[in-house]
């Protein structure tokens, strides 16, 4: 299928990041518990607030280009209040920002390109590497899906399904981890048989780009 197919402009952008604040905010109460195992338990609520003050930074930028909205977005997102989400996913849609400057519409190659882009801005910010049982676990293995299929051929929706799949997966991994990173490390092995919940964050997100993708309005 070519890459053309079902591109992302800013309208379908914004329906990929409100279905991804609908999927994380049905989710709340189990991002909580998952973080109440090696956390303080807010985990959800945090991610439902930094979603919110998503939302609100994409109505204050109607007709913005595709990198001021996301630069924008990271903005709000970075100042949510509650540890280091706010700044871990804040520095995720910075990062994402450049490589949009000049478009409108972005193909599955390009897509792939503008989250590799947020997964080196959450690089730059955590030490954390794949395996240390942190939100890395789910959005290393989705960017590259992501890369891979659309490196094949593949259109944009076919290339965050793929992406989506091994977000999932890496996000069900990580319950054989032992936490090696931030609070939850602190309870070493009682971290075995729940998932980290940034990874199940990532998850959630990508499953809402999916269903953002996927639907016209």
């Amino acid at each position: 299928m070519s890459t053309q197919a079902n591109c992302v402009d800013a309208a379908r952008l914004v329906r990929m990041f409100r279905a991804a604040a609908g999927q994380i905010r049905a989710n709340v109460d189990a991002l909580s518990k998952y973080d109440s195992v090696g956390g303080d338990g807010d985990h959800g609520t945090t991610m439902v607030r930094a979603m919110g003050n998503m939302e609100k930074a994409i109505e204050s930028s109607k007709a913005a280009d595709l990198k001021t909205l996301l630069n924008n977005i990271a903005w709000a997102v970075m100042g949510t209040d509650g540890g280091a989400t706010g700044p871990l996913f804040g520095s995720f849609f910075s990062g994402m920002a450049p490589a949009t400057a000049g478009k409108k519409t972005l193909d599955a190659k390009t897509l792939a390109a503008v989250l590799e882009g947020g997964l080196a801005g959450i690089q730059k910010c955590s030490k954390a590497q794949q395996g240390d049982k942190t939100m890395l676990d789910a959005l290393i293995p989705a960017v590259q899906g992501l890369r891979a299929s659309a490196d094949s051929g593949a259109d944009t929706l076919a290339s965050l399904r793929q992406a989506a799949e091994a977000a999932a997966q890496g996000a069900e991994a990580t319950k054989k981890m032992v936490a090696r990173f931030g609070r939850a490390k602190n309870i070493g092995e009682k971290s075995l048989g729940s998932p980290d919940p940034g990874a199940v964050s990532v998850a959630l997100i990508f499953k809402g780009f999916v269903e953002g993708v996927g639907t016209d309005a």
